[in-house]
């Protein structure tokens, strides 16, 4: 089983992706790794974080790694939080204050429309691959589900009448931004 090392410390993204890869390969944490230091995410994209994270990986182990950004984008509010999503309420990257700012500066807006946003950077051989993933929908009114993380209470998929925090992980992994990302990783990693 060749081992893959994904630039997350959060069990919950390492659970999905573990899911959806199946069991081909092992994918390892950078701290599994040996990396114990804060992996630098300064870029001022989605793309640019998921690269700058890969490359680092690679540089101080050689080994196949990949790591993903994920934004939420608000349409009212011009593609915010986006890149930002994770500290959108500050830097203690606490969920529920960043959900409670985005449902405040939403209250009486009628355009909800949002889309989820995830960029996966490949580093194999040497070279990077970008996969990209995007689930549409809208904000609700309130915090929906228990189930998820992040902003998953709060955002509707395009079609469905409940919440990512309202579905089941599998149900959640068929449909989400980044399952999509990953299923097409999966498929270049399986392409031989």
């Amino acid at each position: 089983m060749q081992k893959i090392i994904f630039a997350t410390g959060n069990k919950n993204k390492l659970k999905e992706a573990a899911e959806i890869l199946g069991g081909k390969y092992e994918l390892v944490t950078a701290a599994e790794a040996g990396i114990t230091e804060d992996i630098p995410e300064t870029s001022d994209t989605i793309e640019g974080n998921a690269s700058q994270k890969s490359h680092y990986l690679w540089k101080k182990t050689s080994m196949a790694c990949f790591a993903d950004d994920t934004g939420l984008e608000v349409e009212a509010l011009g593609g915010r939080p986006g890149v930002y999503s994770a500290r959108y309420a500050g830097d203690a990257k606490d969920s529920k204050a960043n959900m409670e700012k985005l449902l405040s500066e939403l209250e009486g807006e009628k355009n909800r429309n949002a889309r989820f946003r995830t960029v996966i950077s490949l580093i194999t051989g040497g070279k990077e691959y970008l996969f990209e993933g995007i689930l549409k929908g809208r904000i609700t009114e309130s915090q929906r589900g228990n189930a998820g993380f992040g902003y998953d209470p709060v955002f509707m998929p395009e079609g469905y009448d409940k919440t990512l925090a309202e579905m089941p992980l599998h149900e959640k992994n068929l449909i989400s931004h980044r399952g999509i990302a990953v299923r097409k990783l999966a498929e270049f990693l399986n392409r031989d």
